[in-house]
């Protein structure tokens, strides 16, 4: 089916490849600006690890257009009085959460990953005519384009879509680093991270009587070791640990997407429109938290451009608008990276605490 080129924007039929947060996200924006919308994802069932999602004001303002904001803030929690330490405790910096909420006039906030994925699912559900195929690997992503008006890949890091459209020259790249992450069943009393020599631990609020965490530390590091890497650090790390059962414990390799795609998207009349949103555009380390909201944006810039101008036109006001931003996001996440796992602690430390409280 080729690609309209009207005088309007005559929404046409999409599938999208991945059932992830951007790619729950981009099927609601498209069903809400008209068009016909197919979900395709290889896993089997949808992930739902209890990890949190950071929100930033910006990507709830995303959230509110897409019609899912408030089933949002039903299960999220806001972020506050959040604060960088060193090992022994002492304080370092504040996190900007403050300064956020007060220009934003609303507060970060904190959302585990099954909530997020039931409010986006709950936003789908309401159209009653989206489907989404589980189980569903893509291989020949020209026969989605032969047939589609528009295709889009959320598919994550390793995108499909991306390789079959863009060549394997981008890809995941590793950092060196890998994150343990899980939930313990008690509230901390303190929440920001502490940064310690190659490793750092975060602590932040989920739901009441829970806190959620994160640690970062040398590739080699085993689930047997990671308690002994934060045995001598403040209250109530080690508690945290001992509290949360390992067989629950997360580890995944970070990693980024590199080098850098020259577009998001592809609009050859040979190829087919194609446009890439979330981790399968810009793969980006986690230290900025701002994974879920890049993609989040991603979608809400997509359904704007595609609800305001016809194929090929969208596609390049999309690039236009989201490629630069989200790719110095995902270059200042990679840079703090760097920052905080550096093992030349006094001259890192001593340079946060020149930042603003």
């Amino acid at each position: 089916m080729a690609a309209r080129e009207g005088t309007g924007a005559g929404p046409g039929a999409a599938t999208v490849v991945g059932a992830g947060i951007g790619g729950l996200a981009i099927a609601i924006g498209l069903r809400r600006a008209g068009w016909a919308v197919t979900v395709l994802e290889r896993r089997t069932e949808l992930e739902r690890y209890g990890a949190a999602f950071g929100i930033h004001p910006t990507a709830q303002s995303a959230l509110d257009r897409l019609g899912v904001g408030e089933a949002l803030r039903d299960h999220a929690v806001p972020y506050r009085n959040a604060r960088i330490r060193t090992p022994d405790g002492h304080t370092l910096a504040r996190l900007p959460l403050e300064r956020i909420e007060k220009k934003a006039g609303r507060p970060e906030l904190l959302i585990s990953r099954p909530y997020l994925l039931d409010a986006l699912l709950a936003g789908l559900d309401a159209f009653g005519d989206v489907q989404i195929k589980l189980g569903e690997t893509v291989t020949e992503v020209s026969a989605l384009t032969a047939t589609q008006d528009l295709v889009v890949g959320a598919d994550g890091i390793r995108s499909a879509v991306r390789t079959a459209r863009f060549g394997d020259r981008s890809g995941p790249r590793p950092v060196g680093t890998v994150a343990w992450i899980g939930i313990a069943d008690f509230e901390s009393p303190v929440h920001g991270e502490t940064w310690g020599s190659g490793r750092f631990f975060g602590l932040t609020p989920v739901e009441p009587g829970r806190t959620n965490w994160y640690a970062t530390v040398p590739a080699a590091t085993t689930a047997d070791e990671l308690r002994a890497s934060f045995a001598g650090w403040h209250d109530p790390i080690p508690r945290i640990l001992d509290a949360t059962d390992p067989d629950t414990w997360i580890r995944y390799e970070m990693r980024h997407l590199y080098p850098a795609l020259p577009t998001f998207v592809s609009t050859g009349a040979a190829t087919g429109p194609v446009a890439l949103v979330g981790d399968a555009a810009h793969a980006m380390t986690p230290n900025l938290g701002q994974g879920a909201c890049t993609a989040i944006l991603d979608a809400d810039a997509l359904t704007r451009a595609v609800a305001a101008a016809p194929l090929p036109a969208a596609l390049r006001a999309y690039d236009r608008e989201r490629r630069r931003s989200a790719q110095r996001t995902a270059f200042a996440s990679r840079t703090l990276h760097r920052f905080m796992s550096t093992e030349r602690t006094r001259l890192r430390n001593g340079a946060v605490r020149l930042l603003p409280g």
